[in-house]
Parts: structure tokens; C-alpha cells; sequence
């Protein structure tokens, strides 16, 4: 008995479900979709048998892309070779797509079934698939479901931003429509100042130049010499300046009055800005059929490749099209009036406007537009699946279908399209590889500009966030010179002796030997015998004034290591031991003097 499984494909994972009484199913088709609706009866004929989660968002997008590609996944080959059957005749496997159908049987074995009672069965596990399954709520699936589907169709969706063909249906859609309106607006402002002026049409057979003409005369009375140069310059032509002139002059035209002008030269100021715009969307749609179908371009022209992949709808469309459809592109009225009335079918629709079918002679004109359109289908699929669109492979082709329009007129034989196609890839080579090194270079600019960019804003964000270590540096180095103006403060304040310092301590004076013994012999002579003392007071230079010693208390001073040459200033009780010393000592000299006397 063949056993019937059914692959389910979600976008939580992928799950393997077995049908119970198989020949019933297939016989009782209405039954099944009786059974579908309540989840009791569906439990009864579906039974679960495996299921494998997805494990991230990025796995379950790589998955869906390979079923919709008819590509079996390491995913689904793993779930299907782990729990169906070894005996591959005894399985029939029932899938949604045929493609993925078809692929499971050439690849793995097992034989597939699509449709029937297959889709009503797929029907029931959609609908029930969160009861199936344990631990899946419904708005768990329907979240997983929507986050699917969002990225699916965003990687769907990308594409190169220089090579957009919808950028070209739309400028050439708008181009065709800007032609019919400015036609239509230039026959209004024909007839609306040909009352005043109806000479000027015969004279000026250009729309645009008659529109700009209209708002520059004016008055046609006031038109006179002095303006015969401005009017060279709009009509490029001297000859029709002064057949302007001329005409004015003797004009049969009605009066106008001003607010009348007004209206004119107001409508005509529009008509002509709406032909400047027409020729600036005309460089702009140049511009990005070079960069998205340049072969075609180079083939065929602008206009007439654009409007082959507008009616198209895209470039894609356009390549996966045969010859004999590319042909009759724009003729389909004509082509199904043909076939309805059994007459003769159109020769040729879009690529009429060719200039290579307008060249060619009456009975040559099917035979040339066939093999055009072949060369298109040939440009087409070129710009459309090559990664570096070069305008090499449309040069040669316009060169061949040079040489076959010249092989119906003179009769010489063209060059083999093998030939070409060789000279053209060599060619192609190059250039593409010209582009590349272009394309290289600019986006390594574009990198460096990105670098300094962050590095600008990570600097802004930087010193709004705090200060940098150099602004620390910086006020470190102020409140230094903020201490060192406080300990100067006292001397800016009217101290009268500069030289007195604060922090540093005055040396010892030190006396010699013969210095004392004539202060002690000038002493006794002069009948005092007591002895000097060194520092019984101190000199002005010594004492410290009153704000000096206020300063030393408020200014914190800090320890300084003091030299064998440098002594600090001693303390009260020492300097009165030191001068008690010296006094003894000079005492005993003093005798000794005597004595010797």
C-alpha cells in the first residue's frame, strides 16, 4: 500500500504530516472538503510526523527564496531522507508547487503529487497548521508569516540604483505626453495671437520659436529697428528677422488691447518653459538609457528603446521576448485585427520609428525590420543579465544591420556573426574592465568621505559629551597661575619692600675671626665691656612687616628640602642658646688679649 505524506511549507519551518486512509481520501473528494472546515474531523485523516523549525529569520528567508526557485535546501533534503521511508516506491509525496515537486523527484527519488485532493489537504493544514503543531499560538504564526513576507519581497525588490528601468518607463511616458502638450498649448497660442498678428505664422514654422517670438513682440506696433537684433537671436536667421519687421509693418492683424497682451505673453512664457523642461528630460533620459541599456541604445536610439521597454513594462520583460514579438511590439490592434480577418499581419510596430526601416526600400522593409528586431532581442538580453552594460555589443550590431542594409541595395555579403560577436567580446573585455577601475575609484572617494564624515561627528558628539584631555591640561595649567597670583596679591597691594619673599628663609650672617676681635677691642676702649649679641634684634631686612605675616598664615606653604649651605631659620629657644655661646667665647679671647698686652 503506497503511503501519501504531504509537505507543508511555513514560515516557521517546514512540516512532514501523514494521511490516514488514502484510498477513501482520493475517492471522496467532497468529503475532504467537508472535513477540512472542522479541526476534529481534519485530526482524524492528518497526523503529524515531523516538523523543523527554522532557526532565524535570515535561514527562513534563504529557504523560501529555494522553494519559490524550485531548488531542493540542505533543510528540506535532511527533513525528507530522515523520516520518510527507505522504500521510495512505497511514498507519494504531496506538494504545493510543482517546480519544488519536480525537483524532489529528480534529486531525491520520491514521487511527487500536486492538485486534487493534495491542495484541498494543504488547505486544512494552513488552517489549522498552529493546532498541529505544539507550542505555536496563531498570532505567533501570523507574526512569523508577515516578518517572511516582508523580507522576502524586500530582497525581491533590490536592485542597483543606476541600472532602474522604471526611472526610464516613466521619462519616456512623460516625454510622450510633454510633445502632445506643448503641440496643443503652440496651436493655441497660434491662433490666440494670429488675431493680432496672423503674419508671423507663415513666417515661423517652429512652435517653441513662435511662443518665444509672441511674448518678445508684443505690440507688433512697437516692434521697430532697434529690436531687429534680439529678433536675429531668436530665429537664428537674419532673413526672417527682417521679414518679421516687414510684416509688422504692414500687418492686417486686429488691434489688441494690453490686458490681452498680458495673457499672451503669459501663456506663451509657459508653453516655452515647458519645452525647455522637454529638452532637459530628453538629456536625462539619454543619460540613464547609457547606463541601463547602453547596447540597446547604441542599437536602435533612445527613444525607440525606451518606448519598446515601457510597452514591455520592463527590461527583463523585454529580453525574455522573441524576435517576432519584439517585431510587432506596439502593433497588437493591428496583429489581432489581421488574425480576426485572415489578412496580412503587420510587418513591424515600435521599431517603425528606426531610422533603419525609414532607409530602406518598400520591399525590403519587412526583411529589414525582422532582422532588427532580431538584434534588438539579442541587445536586450545583453544589457539585462550582464554585470558591467558596455555599449560594444549594440556598436557591432548597428554595424551589421549597416551591412545588411547595404547587402539588399548593393548586394555586397555581410561579415559572419560569429566574426563580430569575437571582435565584440575582446572589445567588451576592455571596456568593462575600464569601468570596474572607474567604479573602484569611486567608491573609495565615497569611503573616504564617509571616514572624515564620522570622524567629524564622533569629534562633535566627543566634545559635547566632556572635555578632552588637553582643555584638562588647560585648566590644570590656570589654577597654577590663579596660586601664583594669589602669593603676589600682597606685593600688588602697597608692600613697600619688594625684595622681602615669603616662602623662601633668610641665611645666617657669618662673621670672621678678625671682624670680632676689632669690634671687641673698639668695645673696650670705649669702656663697655658687654659683649655684642648677634640676634638680639633684627634689621629691617630681617623683621617681616604685619601683612607679611598675615600672608605667610593664609598663603598654606608647601615643605622645602633645604641644602648643607642652606639653613632654615631657627626657633626661639636655640638662637638664645647660640648667642650665649658665642658671648662665653668672646670672653675668653678678650682675656687672653689682655694678657698678652
Amino acid at each position: 500500500m503506497v503511503l501519501l505524506h504531504v509537505l507543508f511549507e511555513h514560515a516557521v519551518g517546514y512540516a512532514l504530516l501523514a494521511l490516514k486512509e488514502v484510498e477513501e481520501i482520493s475517492l471522496l473528494l467532497p468529503q475532504v472538503e467537508e472535513c477540512v472546515l472542522n479541526l476534529g474531523k481534519f485530526h482524524n485523516i492528518v497526523r503529524l510526523v515531523a516538523f523543523c523549525p527554522f532557526s532565524s529569520s535570515q535561514v527562513a528567508l534563504e529557504n523560501a527564496n529555494a522553494v519559490s526557485e524550485g531548488i531542493v535546501h540542505e533543510d528540506l533534503r535532511l527533513l525528507l531522507e530522515t523520516h520518510l521511508p527507505s522504500k521510495k516506491k512505497k511514498v507519494l509525496l504531496g506538494v504545493g508547487d510543482p517546480k519544488i515537486g519536480a525537483a524532489i523527484q529528480e534529486e531525491l527519488g520520491y514521487n511527487c503529487q500536486t492538485g486534487g485532493v493534495i491542495a484541498e489537504i494543504l488547505r486544512g493544514v494552513r488552517l489549522h497548521f498552529h493546532n498541529l503543531v505544539k507550542g505555536l499560538t496563531d498570532l505567533s504564526a501570523c507574526k512569523a508569516q508577515l516578518g517572511l513576507g516582508h523580507s522576502y519581497s524586500r530582497a525581491k525588490v533590490k536592485f542597483n540604483v543606476n541600472r532602474v528601468d522604471n526611472m526610464i518607463i516613466q521619462s519616456i511616458s512623460l516625454l510622450d505626453q510633454l510633445d502632445k502638450d506643448i503641440n496643443t498649448f503652440s496651436m493655441r497660442v497660434r491662433e490666440w495671437y494670429g488675431y493680432h498678428f496672423p503674419e508671423l505664422v507663415k513666417i515661423i514654422n517652429d512652435n517653441a520659436t513662435y511662443c518665444r517670438l509672441a511674448q518678445f513682440i508684443g505690440n507688433r506696433r512697437e516692434l521697430n529697428e532697434e529690436k531687429l537684433e534680439k529678433l536675429e537671436e531668436l530665429t537664428m536667421d537674419g532673413a526672417k528677422a527682417k521679414a518679421i519687421l516687414d510684416a509688422s509693418r504692414s500687418s492686417m492683424g486686429m488691434d489688441i488691447s494690453a490686458i490681452d497682451l498680458i495673457n499672451i505673453e503669459s501663456f506663451s512664457s509657459r508653453v516655452v518653459s515647458l519645452s525647455e523642461y522637454r529638452q532637459s528630460l530628453h538629456t536625462y533620459l539619454r543619460s540613464k538609457m547609457s547606463q541601463v541599456a547602453p547596447s540597446l541604445s547604441a542599437l536602435i536610439g533612445e527613444a525607440v528603446g525606451a518606448r519598446l521597454i515601457a510597452h514591455a513594462g520592463s527590461l527583463t520583460n523585454l529580453a525574455k521576448y522573441p524576435a517576432s514579438t519584439v517585431q510587432i511590439l506596439g502593433a497588437e490592434k493591428a496583429l489581432f485585427r489581421a488574425l480576426k480577418t485572415r489578412g496580412n499581419t503587420p510587418k513591424y510596430g515600435l521599431i517603425f520609428h528606426s531610422t533603419f526601416i525609414g532607409r530602406a526600400a518598400a520591399k525590403n522593409k519587412g526583411r529589414i525590420s525582422r532582422y532588427l528586431a532580431n538584434k534588438c532581442s539579442i541587445a536586450s538580453r545583453i544589457d539585462c543579465f550582464s554585470e558591467v552594460p558596455t555599449s560594444v555589443f549594440g556598436e557591432k550590431l548597428r554595424e551589421q544591420v549597416e551591412e545588411r542594409l547595404s547587402f539588399y541595395e548593393t548586394g555586397e555579403i555581410p561579415r559572419k556573426n560569429l566574426d563580430v560577436m569575437k571582435q565584440a567580446m575582446v572589445q567588451a573585455e576592455e571596456a568593462a574592465a575600464e569601468i570596474t577601475k572607474k567604479l573602484e575609484k569611486q567608491e573609495k572617494k565615497r569611503l573616504k568621505k564617509e571616514k572624515k564624515r564620522l570622524a567629524a561627528l564622533a569629534a562633535l558628539a566627543s566634545s559635547e559629551n566632556g572635555s578632552s584631555p588637553e582643555e584638562h591640561e588647560e585648566t590644570h595649567g590656570k589654577t597654577k597661575k590663579k596660586k601664583q597670583k594669589l602669593q603676589e596679591a600682597p606685593q600688588e597691594n602697597g608692600m613697600d619692600d619688594p625684595s622681602v619673599s615669603v616662602s623662601k628663609p633668610k641665611k645666617k650672617k657669618s662673621f670672621s675671626k678678625e671682624e670680632l676681635v676689632s669690634s671687641d677691642v673698639e668695645e673696650t676702649a670705649g669702656g663697655s665691656v658687654n659683649p655684642p649679641k648677634r640676634k638680639k634684634s633684627l634689621s629691617n631686612e630681617e623683621t617681616p612687616s604685619e601683612p607679611e605675616e598675615a600672608v605667610n598664615r593664609s598663603v598654606p606653604k608647601k615643605k622645602r628640602k633645604f641644602s648643607s649651605k642652606e639653613d632654615p631659620v631657627s626657633s626661639e629657644p636655640e638662637e638664645a642658646a647660640a648667642s650665649k655661646g658665642s658671648i662665653k667665647k668672646k670672653k675668653k679671647k678678650l682675656q687672653r688679649a689682655s694678657q698678652e698686652d
